[in-house]
């Protein structure tokens, strides 16, 4: 993991009162903290990520310094911040054991030759990123009533965001170079629309049902299931107009034509967090 010591974090896990969870509260939403487990998976291998995306931006000292020393250290903070809070709420789960399993087949799925082939259009791909977490945090914090997790779903959503914007002006800074049209813009945006929902939250929540529920490894009925329940807390609390305004942005539309995109754009946020 790349460290700066002059990098001023926005929030500090270290400064929010964890006694003050009310954690009969917070096992009460099972549901909830399995999916608050499977984020904390993905967020704490972003220092893999950080790695390959900086050799990619190598000859771009802008974008590589600013993954190294804001990027990495926010989002690994965030992977760090949910881990404690689980600890807290379930001090008798696995996160470790669980995480070592997660990372040894999530990590498969980093490699560099995955980015897409053009700088701009790997921006755009980040930034759906960030506009899907961005999203998911909102919805977790809606759906939940715990105020620690609620104070610490705001802070990461707001993360989320800045870190969207940064990606966007990385896009733009690119795209003057390659020239990128529209319809590559949309093909990578919607290309990682569909990587996200066939790689990542998958493989967390099956790593974190098999350490959760160990006598039901081989159920894949009632992991199906589970898996169903917990992206529906998501759906039932899911904000879409600002998810497709991010969306929306990197394909920089006449106004004229954004109301004509916005149903399939809700569509694929709908098909992200199914």
């Amino acid at each position: 993991m790349h460290t700066d010591s002059t990098h001023v974090m926005p929030w500090r896990i270290e400064d929010i009162d964890l006694s003050r969870i009310d954690r009969q509260k917070a096992a009460s939403n099972e549901h909830l903290l399995l999916l608050l487990c499977a984020c904390s998976f993905i967020e704490s291998g972003t220092d893999l990520y950080t790695s390959n995306l900086s050799t990619y931006f190598k000859d771009d000292p802008e974008v590589s310094a600013w993954l190294n020393r804001e990027w990495e250290p926010e989002e690994m903070q965030h992977g760090r911040a949910l881990k404690t809070y689980i600890n807290h709420v379930w001090p008798e789960f696995d996160w470790d054991t669980a995480f070592k399993n997660f990372f040894a087949e999530y990590s498969l799925t980093c490699s560099y030759e995955q980015f897409e082939k053009k700088r701009a259009l790997e921006m755009v791909a980040r930034c759906v990123i960030e506009t899907g977490t961005a999203t998911l945090y909102r919805a977790i914090n809606e759906c939940s009533d715990e105020p620690v997790l609620k104070e610490i779903t705001d802070h990461i959503r707001t993360d989320e965001v800045r870190h969207y914007k940064h990606f966007f002006r990385f896009f733009k800074k690119w795209n003057k170079i390659e020239g990128n049209g529209r319809v590559a813009v949309l093909g990578a945006l919607i290309r990682r629309v569909m990587e996200l929902k066939s790689e990542d939250s998958e493989i967390a929540l099956r790593h974190v049902f098999a350490v959760r529920y160990p006598e039901r490894v081989k159920d894949s009925s009632y992991n199906r299931e589970l898996f169903a329940s917990v992206n529906a807390l998501v759906r039932r609390n899911l904000s879409a107009d600002q998810c497709i305004k991010m969306l929306l942005k990197p394909l920089d539309l006449p106004a004229r034509i954004q109301p004509g995109v916005h149903y399939p754009l809700a569509k694929i946020t709908q098909f992200f967090f199914r």
